[in-house]
């Protein structure tokens, strides 16, 4: 008895997250261990399956740059980065976009239908939803940035009762496809759709200080001497880069959270404690 009502009392925690998140968008960025492990991608799907159906309309942005590193080398091409981001040429381009939305695109939506959930998968392509802009004055990088999003494909998906699931692949004013951060388009995404809330899911348990201790809340002040003194620098730059442009877009709050912690998006979302960084 004493467990069932230990039960009861989670659900009763997680009640007024229910219903202050019904109705609402929340933006997931899908990345890291939690995308390649079997037992987490099951917590995330399940998770994500679990928000559908009591409200709340959840969009997922995926990247995908373990498996995209991991082709190129099997291809020949040893991957790059710089600030956190893959130097993609026109070879590349074609590898990201094959894994991306060819792959684990299809991947993730048949586990999300084959376990209760009603998911439909797109690329930034599919109905001009990310209109993509080159970064580099190089006419060989396909790294793009985001010029436009038209989320019109998105709320339709979610008035009929369907799960966006979206490639961070793009496509440019010339016809030309791109490769895209997916943190990055996730944040223009949570801008976009007027999102609640903006999740990154990665491989830390969010922002670290100087001496890997976990930083629970952040606002801009504090980001901007983070960065100064080199504490937030390499891949933690996009995430922060895209929760900031979601936030000065009207989103309420970004979180980056440990993707490695079984049922961290329900965690951050139904307790009064969360986990991770707390962006405001």
């Amino acid at each position: 008895m004493k467990q069932l009502i230990e039960k009861a009392n989670v659900l009763m925690e997680a009640l007024p997250y229910i219903k202050k998140f019904y109705g609402k968008t929340i933006v997931i960025k899908y990345g890291g261990s939690a995308m390649t492990n079997e037992s987490l991608k099951r917590s995330v799907c399940m998770d994500i399956i679990l928000m559908k159906y009591i409200g709340i309309s959840p969009v997922i942005v995926h990247g995908g740059g373990k498996e995209i590193s991991e082709l190129m080398v099997k291809l020949g091409k040893q991957p790059k980065f710089v600030n956190g981001q893959r130097v993609t040429d026109a070879e590349t381009v074609k590898i990201v976009e094959m894994v991306l939305s060819g792959s684990i695109n299809k991947e993730l939506v048949g586990f999300i239908n084959s376990n209760g959930g009603n998911a439909v998968g797109l690329s930034g392509k599919d109905g001009n939803l990310i209109i993509s802009k080159r970064l580099s004055k190089n006419s060989g990088d396909f790294i793009g940035g985001v010029k436009k999003i038209n989320p019109e494909v998105i709320n339709l998906l979610d008035e009929k009762g369907f799960i966006p699931v979206i490639s961070s692949v793009g496509l440019g004013e010339d016809g030309l496809t791109y490769n895209i951060n997916a943190d990055l388009a996730a944040g223009e995404i949570a801008a976009a759709v007027n999102a609640e809330k903006l999740i990154l899911l990665t491989d830390t348990p969010g922002v670290l200080d100087k001496n890997g201790n976990l930083i629970p809340h952040l606002d801009q002040a504090k980001i901007k001497k983070l960065i100064k003194a080199g504490v937030i620098q390499g891949g933690m730059m996009p995430k922060i880069a895209a929760g900031l442009k979601a936030l000065n877009a009207g989103v309420k709050k970004v979180h980056i959270i440990d993707g490695k912690i079984e049922h961290s998006i329900l965690l951050e979302i139904m307790t009064d404690k969360g986990v991770g960084t707390e962006i405001v």
